[in-house]
């Protein structure tokens, strides 16, 4: 049992008290895959500004995403959760590449190109100076080590996971909790894009691969200052991607309620 049986030591009731934490660490986890969903959000919106930075800070940026196989002589598929990096996200599928070798699948190897939906994934984590955000499931995992167990984790990884009781969503999110509101880039850089779309009207027209204007993309990632920079401006509302979806469309289905608000 290694890490389980340790938990609970040898007693009559070990069979049972093993079944029983199996099955609330199976719901934790369920949670924890439906937190992340519900948080994509705030991991795309620092991976739209690292993409900005001149000199970027994230250690790293990866999705965990399930992969499922019915190997020959199986009724049962495997599934196997796996981190997914080099990251880019359209509103609504996220593409990345596979950044592990599988233990058992063979339909998948590392550096294949991975295409979801938000609704698919299990996980998300981004790493800024050693500190992570995100990894939902990881603290779960965390939260039923023992100490030494839990050291020896996070030396492995060469990362500070901090309290598993807690997940961070965005970076110095304690310090300044305005963080989770609007990323302090955005709000940084509102006269510089004002001048910008002074010397360059054009680009409030201007659409992406994906027919994404500068307003859809504004709205995915949730920057709200930026928007109203752009209604200043007098962009177009109404336009839709090649998804058929308006900047408002984007916002409702990441939430951003903020964003909402003044697209309504």
């Amino acid at each position: 049992m290694g890490l389980y049986s340790k938990l609970f030591g040898e007693n009559k009731n070990q069979e049972n008290n093993t079944s029983v934490f199996y099955t609330q660490q199976d719901e934790l986890m369920k949670q924890a895959s439906q937190n992340a969903q519900d948080n994509f959000k705030h991991f795309w919106r620092e991976l739209y500004w690292e993409f900005r930075r001149i000199v970027q800070v994230h250690d790293l940026a990866m999705v965990k995403i399930p992969f499922k196989q019915t190997l020959d002589g199986q009724s049962e598929p495997i599934i196997e959760h796996m981190w997914v990096n080099d990251i880019d996200f359209d509103g609504e599928t996220i593409i990345g590449k596979l950044a592990n070798n599988p233990n058992q699948l063979t339909n998948i190897k590392n550096g294949d190109v991975v295409m979801r939906k938000v609704e698919e994934i299990s996980d998300w984590m981004i790493s800024i100076l050693g500190k992570t955000y995100g990894g939902f499931t990881i603290q779960v995992m965390r939260s039923g080590m023992s100490d030494e167990e839990r050291q020896n984790h996070d030396k492995a990884w060469g990362l500070d996971f901090g309290d598993y009781n807690e997940v961070l969503l965005v970076y110095e999110q304690k310090e300044k909790p305005e963080n989770l509101i609007e990323h302090p880039m955005c709000i940084n850089i509102a006269d510089k894009m004002r001048k910008f779309l002074k010397e360059n009207p054009e680009q409030l027209t201007a659409t992406d691969n994906n027919g994404n204007t500068f307003l859809h993309k504004e709205a995915i990632a949730g920057n709200k200052a930026c928007i109203e920079v752009l209604l200043e401006f007098g962009v177009d509302k109404t336009i839709k991607s090649s998804a058929g979806k308006t900047a408002l469309d984007y916002a409702k289905y990441m939430n951003w309620e903020n964003i909402i608000e003044i697209l309504n």
